[in-house]
């Protein structure tokens, strides 16, 4: 049946009925649900694709008389000017969705459709004004996005349309949503705060607090007002303290409806495109569907963008292949809600007969040690599936009645369903298979069920063998091997700050998108699990990845104490500096100004000071990121050598000193990471809440927060660190005899390589010698150019082009390697590291040179980094299974690139580090000796 229309009313020709698109909602929302592509020209366009068919279809479906497209301009506004930090955090836009803002504002002009943006104004901001001026016109407006965040602007008159049901969101759905009217919804907003964009809000209040005290006491004012004669309680301490904070959130979440309009709502009349222009920009994209959809009169052609389901190195292979890999083609639902115990052991039964069963979680959060299990959902054969609901408040589903006439929603007690599904979940004969299986593995934990077994991952095994060519989310693979589009949890849930908890989801919406993702994930293993073998990785996922799950599990389970008063000292000390340094900075310059503001630093930079060198960005701002402080300090300027000491005092102040005691569990002082599996291109695990992948390494600052992590009392913390591992992995695979022969020597490789490129005796070897053979050695394996090396070592470009040059004239194997691997890349697509993982190297047929260049420093480099994660993976895994019969008490808690750090009763640290020496020593065979240094103390600064 067709698309719901907006019912707005009779439509009046003679008012305007506006229909506006929230274009950048759309750009990301097609980027990341659909797989890349790219246009016969090479250049990325799976957003651009998505976005194209959502026009297409709008046009055909609305019911308005004017029509626009309005975009972000650029990531700074006058937000950034009330609170410098506002999402300061977020990070930049892939690299391969970039060069698609451009085309995405070519395919609304050639649907002759205006497109709307403003510098210094979010899309948002000019939304409201649209809306309003349509209203005070008489008319009407249909806001096209899925973004909650725009509900504070439905009233009579104005209303959003979600894009993906085709229902319109009117007051009554905003007040479902946020529980309060939508005249209301700023003031919530403004005291829960949004993480996502760094909005404060008023700590420990979330939506349904936030709307409780809304409708007790009215206005964000009034609620202030009120505070102080409210009943003792942290709530009402927050609110006094934090009232300020709460007044700039709501500045910055009110959507301001006097933005200009660039463009009068006379201009903005609905138009047809041009056909052959329309037809024209089609054909170039490769988007011959589309064409085909509009009946544009070109008949459709294969699409050169569509990726196969298989990669094979040539044709036996892809026969095999494609051999075996067959598609389930079921339908996908209508599913079972499991709601009796009858029920659930029939499904318990069926997964024993078939052997094999899917399983997947639904919870609160996403922090897999706090969330609690909402529900769960099985998959027996693709589109048998069914969701086993716990823990929903709604009363809209499978409503009954207690003996009091009292409705309820009819689910199965969580302790009673676990205890029954217990047996089959470590039932030995009956393989679980998750969609990223760490997290679920947390979540039943945490549930009272420690174990699982045996257990397979669609993600790793996704990841084994194809780590860089695609993302490895369900929806994605789904996307790629399937062509299916899941229900997306943002449909069901809401997005931003408007999100609702999965529990108050109606149970038969939970239902469809919860069972379909156990489908999804058991039909993604009958597809993928074959091509381990014929993609060579099925070694390297039963070896390292799969085992790792387990380890990393209990890894994150112990976590690792950390020393608040340390971390609260620090912070201090960080913010006096920071002080220090501000006050410098606004002398030199002679007034004051918010160090934090990029806009207002470009204008002193580039404007009043008229330093060399300023670029402005999109939105008409100068740059001032990291790259263009440095270039300046370099040159001798004094005033951005401050504003980078600033910068990264604060960076550590507010990512460590801040975080991680806001991270701390109350209860055991420790702080619990979260390891990332499938997220890098090499293969290296990656952290988050918190990341400790990046605290500096070779700084004052670094050691001092390094200083925090601690051992509990009666132990000591061991760190195991791989020497130099990534050179010589260089050596191993390039075969470069010199600096084979100085590893197997034990010689100082920096040393010796300066005395062979420089022709220095190694006796008495100048210590700047060495430094620059130490800056060669390492900016070797990253590709670094003569430019960069030139940068780090404070010469000219001409004398580090003629260092580089003697490095490879005296290891001419190293290029030959280089150019070995580059080749490599540029034939399969991706490189492999030495135990046979594949890294896709995405851009290393790029038209563009600058591109170009930075894949194939990846490709460089990626052997070795991803060589290099596989030995210490290997290592774990050795670790874990022999650890526990030494006797040792001691256990692994951290792993960061190269290494290992334990914490150990301190009667056994001497011989855990023995211990622990040989095993990683002995994790791989290369034509060089793995080296292993350690370290004991009572904090990881110590032992380090």
């Amino acid at each position: 049946m067709p698309p719901e229309k907006p019912d707005l009313g009779k439509v009046d020709l003679e008012k305007p009925h506006l229909v506006l698109i929230d274009g950048s909602g759309f750009i990301f929302r097609a980027f990341h649900a659909l797989p890349p592509m790219s246009s016969p020209q090479g250049v990325p366009v799976n957003a651009v694709y998505g976005f194209t068919n959502m026009l297409a279809r709008l046009l055909r479906d609305h019911v308005g008389t004017h029509l626009a497209v309005i975009f972000d301009a650029g990531r700074t506004t006058f937000r950034n000017e009330i609170y410098p930090q506002y999402k300061a955090h977020r990070p930049e836009a892939p690299e391969d969705l970039r060069p698609q803002f451009g085309l995405i504002r070519d395919a609304t002009a050639a649907f002759n459709v205006p497109s709307i943006e403003l510098a210094g104004w979010e899309a948002d901001d000019l939304l409201a004004a649209y809306a309003k001026a349509a209203v005070e016109a008489g008319g009407c407006c249909t806001i096209i996005s899925s973004d909650k965040d725009l509900m504070q602007l439905v009233r009579p008159g104005v209303e959003l349309m979600d894009p993906m049901k085709q229902k319109p969101i009117r007051e009554a759905e905003v007040e479902a949503k946020f529980g309060v009217r939508p005249d209301q919804v700023v003031d919530v907003q403004a005291l829960m705060g949004d993480s996502t964009d760094n909005v404060p809000g008023v700590p420990g209040i979330g939506p349904k607090g936030a709307a409780q005290l809304v409708n007790e006491y009215g206005t964000l004012e009034q609620i202030l007002a009120a505070a102080p004669a409210m009943k003792a309680s942290k709530r009402r301490d927050n609110l006094i303290e934090h009232a300020d904070a709460a007044r700039m959130s709501r500045r910055l979440v009110l959507l301001d409806d006097n933005a200009p309009m660039p463009q009068p709502i006379s201009e903005l009349g609905c138009r047809e495109p041009v056909r052959e222009t329309l037809r024209d920009w089609l054909e170039e994209m490769g988007f011959h569907s589309t064409i085909q959809r509009m009946g544009l009169g070109l008949a459709a052609k294969p699409r050169p963008f569509m990726r196969q389901i298989v990669r094979p190195e040539d044709k036996a292979a892809a026969r095999d292949e494609v051999a075996a890999v067959t598609i389930p083609d079921a339908p996908y639902g209508p599913y079972e809600t499991v709601t009796d115990m009858d029920a659930l052991d029939r499904w318990i039964a069926d997964a024993r007969a078939a052997g094999v069963m899917a399983v997947d979680t639904e919870t609160d959060s996403l922090n897999a040690r706090q969330a609690n299990m909402v529900g769960l959902s099985l998959s027996v054969a693709p589109g048998k599936a069914c969701y086993v609901p716990f823990l929903h408040e709604t009363i809209r589903d499978l409503l009954e009645e207690d003996s009091t006439g009292e409705a309820f929603v009819r689910q199965l007690d969580r302790t009673e369903a676990l205890e029954r599904l217990k047996p089959l979940l470590q039932d030995a004969s009956v393989l679980k298979v998750f969609q990223n299986a760490k997290y679920d593995l947390t979540v039943f934990r945490g549930a009272g069920i420690p174990e699982i077994t045996p257990i397979d991952d669609t993600m790793l095994i996704s990841y084994a063998q194809s780590a860089g060519e695609h993302g490895q989310g369900m929806d994605e693979l789904s996307e790629l091997h399937l062509g299916h589009t899941p229900v997306t949890y943002d449909s069901v849930t809401g997005t931003g700050r408007k999100r609702i908890p999965f529990a108050q989801v109606a149970i038969e919406a939970a239902t469809a998108y919860a069972a379909e993702d156990a489908d999804v994930t058991l039909r993604l293993w009958q597809v993928l699990r074959p091509q381990l073998r014929t993609r060579q990785a099925l070694a390297l996922y039963e070896e390292i990845e799969r085992p790792l799950i387990q380890i990393l599990t209990d890894m994150e389970d112990v976590g690792i104490k950390v020393d608040a008063t340390e971390l609260r000292r620090m912070s201090a000390d960080f913010a006096e500096r920071m002080g220090t340094i501000e006050q410098e900075i606004h002398e030199q310059v002679g007034r004051s100004f918010n160090v934090g503001s990029p806009k207002q630093l470009g204008e002193i930079l580039f404007d009043e000071m008229g330093l060399p060198g300023g670029k402005r960005t999109k939105s008409g701002s100068w740059g001032t990121d990291s790259g263009v402080l440095e270039s300046l300090a370099e040159q001798g300027h004094e005033l951005p050598q401050k504003i980078l000491a600033w910068r990264q005092l604060a960076k550590l102040k507010s990512t460590y000193a801040d975080a991680l005691v806001q991270q701390m569990d109350q209860d055991t002082q420790r702080v619990h990471t979260s390891f990332q599996m499938a997220i890098t291109t090499t293969g290296r695990l990656s952290s988050n809440e918190p990341n400790l992948q990046n605290i500096p390494i070779r700084t004052e600052e670094g050691a001092r927060i390094r200083k925090a992590f601690v051992a509990t009392p009666g132990c000591v913390l061991l760190s195991a660190d791989y020497s130099q591992i990534e050179l010589r992995l260089l050596a191993h695979v390039a075969k470069i005899e010199p600096l084979l022969e100085a590893f197997r020597l034990g010689q100082d490789i920096h040393a010796r390589t300066a005395s062979e490129v420089f022709g220095i005796p190694l006796e008495g070897m100048d210590p700047l010698t060495r430094r620059r053979a130490k800056a060669i050695n390492f900016g070797i394996i990253y590709g670094i150019s003569a430019f960069g090396l030139a940068q780090q070592l404070q010469i000219s470009p001409g004398e580090a082009r003629s260092y580089i040059d003697a490095y490879f004239a005296r290891y001419p194997g190293i290029r030959a390697y280089m150019e070995r691997t580059k080749e490599e890349a540029k034939k399969h697509g991706y490189v492999t590291t030495p135990f046979g993982r594949r890294c896709y190297v995405p851009g290393i047929t790029e038209k563009n040179g600058a591109r170009r260049a930075y894949a194939e420093r990846q490709a460089i480099n990626a052997p070795l980094q991803g060589g290099a994660a596989d030995i210490i993976k290997r290592a774990m895994v050795h670790l874990a299974r022999r650890l526990p019969a030494t006797g040792l008490k001691a256990k692994m808690v951290l792993q960061v690139h190269d290494e290992l750090l334990f914490e150990v009763e301190e009667q056994d640290a001497k011989a855990l580090a023995d211990f622990v020496r040989t095993e990683m020593e002995g994790a791989a065979k290369l034509d060089v000796a793995l080296e292993v240094e350690t370290g004991i103390g009572p904090s990881w600064a110590d032992a380090h």
